[in-house]
């Protein structure tokens, strides 16, 4: 802890009462003294100032001390509410346990703002490393700082653009196109995508191995067939009521993730039809509950378990010095039941 050197039974002055009397948080002062130039020079100024007013001394020796990090890790999870990512954190958990370390995790519930409160809070309890699955808009300068302060960074599920981080992924493109392909290969020919955004990575690689199968087998995208939407439940009930009140309504359709069809299956229900009978319905993720609804969801499945082994690994080398960043992505399978209408079982 950085401390004023005060006699024996003064008060001592802490980074937290100069971000207090300037109006900014621990890890700004933080970077202030290290002398990062990611602070502004108005916001360099007022910190500044407030060193001089309490008359604070930077200890450079337990600085050197902060070095050796505590044994807490960070895991900033976009939506605990999807249990994709619930097994997901299961995953790392479970490696961080073996190792003694520590999880502290948060659900941002998809806000870049408050996914901005946890991360400075976990920059203030010195954590050894961060796991992020970026909620949407989320800039690459959001978790920069993060990196500026020496925490290792991994990104699981979602990459970001600009720097390079270690992350682990799925193969998205590859597991829509083999999905699309698949209904293709059922005889369907008008196929919708539903589901997350084109501002997302994950959503385009998604969407584009979907495209890429039309494509091959030479029929047009049609736009219309896209619907965009949040990845729950209410985006697939109304993305399947919308598509049924068309002219042409498509006959198929490959959801963003299995939330998404669940709420397809759903909608399907209230209209009196069924998934596998009325309509081929693929999900993508192969979460637990996929092999129980009602009709068994055909889906891409990814191990979602072992991803979440791969990040904590990944945090733990870097931690232990090899800061060499890894893009893992991770092989993904169709797994055929009835909700598409055919045969079931595990295609490659």
């Amino acid at each position: 802890m950085s401390t004023r050197e005060t006699p024996a039974g003064a008060a001592r002055v802490t980074m937290i009462d100069i971000a207090r009397h300037a109006g900014v948080s621990k890890s700004t002062v933080s970077l202030v003294l290290q002398g990062s130039p990611l602070v502004k020079a108005e916001t360099r100024e007022k910190v500044v100032a407030a060193i001089e007013a309490l008359g604070y001394v930077y200890n450079r020796g337990a600085a050197n001390l902060r070095g050796q990090r505590s044994n807490i890790v960070g895991m900033v999870i976009n939506d605990l509410a999807n249990p994709f990512f619930a097994e997901l954190a299961v995953g790392i958990e479970r490696v961080f346990h073996a190792a003694g370390y520590i999880p502290f995790i948060a659900n941002t519930i998809e806000n870049p703002k408050r996914q901005g409160e946890v991360l400075r809070s976990m920059s203030e309890h010195d954590i050894a490393g961060l796991i992020i699955c970026p909620a949407r808009g989320t800039r690459p300068s959001d978790i920069e700082t993060m990196a500026q302060l020496g925490v290792p960074v991994v990104l699981a599920m979602r990459r970001l653009a600009g720097p390079r981080y270690s992350s682990v992924t799925p193969d998205n493109l590859r597991g829509a196109r083999r999905a699309t392909e698949h209904l293709l290969a059922l005889g369907h020919r008008r196929i919708a995508f539903f589901g997350g955004y084109s501002d997302m990575i994950a959503q385009n690689d998604r969407c584009g191995g979907y495209q890429a199968a039309l494509a091959a087998a030479g029929l047009p995208v049609d736009p219309m067939l896209v619907i965009e939407g949040p990845p729950n439940r209410e985006c697939g009930q109304n993305a399947i009521g919308h598509v049924l009140d068309m002219a042409a309504p498509p006959t198929a359709a490959l959801c963003f993730n299995d939330v998404v069809a669940f709420g397809v299956l759903s909608g399907l229900e209230r209209r009196g039809l069924a998934a596998g009978r009325d309509f081929a319905l693929v999900g993508f993720d192969d979460v637990a509950e996929a092999r129980h609804t009602n009709p068994p969801l055909t889906t891409v499945h990814v191990d979602t378990g072992a991803l979440g082994e791969r990040a904590a690994h990944q945090v733990l080398r870097m931690i232990h010095g090899d800061a060499r960043p890894e893009e893992f992505v991770s092989d993904v399978d169709l797994v055929v039941r009835a909700s598409c209408g055919a045969a079931t079982g595990r295609l490659q």
